[in-house]
């Protein structure tokens, strides 16, 4: 059986012109609504921050806080800044990446959105592109990673990451009007929680056997609150490397 938050199979690939794109998901009832209800506060926080029309967009989600950061900048801009934040209203599974079908671990690791789905069997939904190389590295042949991770709504979860439907609206509607569905993916990285020295000093101890992979999504983590900008990093034999 699938993950319960596998969604309805009509999707849209984000590769698509976004202007159209963004036209087209206004014709569905759920996101109509979602634009009718939220898009007018919405843009009064964009507003406060200086974010005009078609910002860029990034994601940081932190497990072990249940906290979702949408972080937002204008094209011209040097660094994201912090625009919305959202908790989990429900999670599953430990700390520690996902490895294989079925047990219900949420994703750690860098990502990007890959799927919009407008009629999702949990009202909204953005799908990430887990497995990526590193999942199937760790993976390894012999096991299925699994797949159809979404953040979406609704409070039922087997590994995905649920707001509610209430919050989805804000989310997707912001990811809809991101420029970033032109350009380039809208990155999505999730971390077992928020990685500084003492929090991993103090999850080390819990969870031995996850070290060295977090030490690899921990100078992702380090970048990022350092800069503010996106995370530059390659993949090489499985393993994220920061640049």
């Amino acid at each position: 059986m699938k993950l319960i938050c596998l969604t309805f199979l009509l999707s849209f690939s984000i590769m698509a012109n976004a202007q159209t794109l963004t036209h087209n998901q206004l014709q569905f009832e759920r996101v109509k609504n979602a634009y009718d209800e939220k898009w007018t506060s919405l843009r009064e926080v964009l507003s406060k921050f200086s974010i005009g029309h078609s910002p860029l967009m990034l994601i940081n989600a932190y497990k072990a806080e249940k906290t979702l950061e949408v972080w937002m900048k204008n094209p011209g801009d040097k660094f994201y800044r912090l625009i919305k934040v959202y908790e989990f209203c429900a999670s599953s599974g430990l700390l520690g990446p996902k490895v294989m079908e079925g047990d219900k671990q949420t994703p750690e690791g860098f990502y990007y959105i890959n799927v919009l789905n407008p009629m999702s069997n949990y009202h909204l939904s953005l799908g990430i592109n887990y497995p990526n190389h590193v999942d199937i590295e760790r993976t390894g042949k012999q096991n299925s990673p699994g797949g159809d991770i979404y953040i979406h709504g609704s409070c039922e979860t087997v590994g995905c990451i649920p707001l509610t439907d209430d919050k989805i609206k804000e989310l997707y509607l912001l990811a809809i009007f991101s420029t970033d569905l032109k350009t380039k993916k809208i990155p999505v990285n999730i971390y077992p929680f928020k990685m500084t020295e003492e929090n991993m000093k103090k999850y080390a101890i819990q969870f031995p056997a996850h070290v060295d992979f977090w030490k690899t999504l921990q100078q992702g983590y380090l970048a990022f609150e350092k800069d503010k900008n996106a995370i530059n990093f390659k993949v090489a034999k499985g393993k994220y490397i920061v640049k």
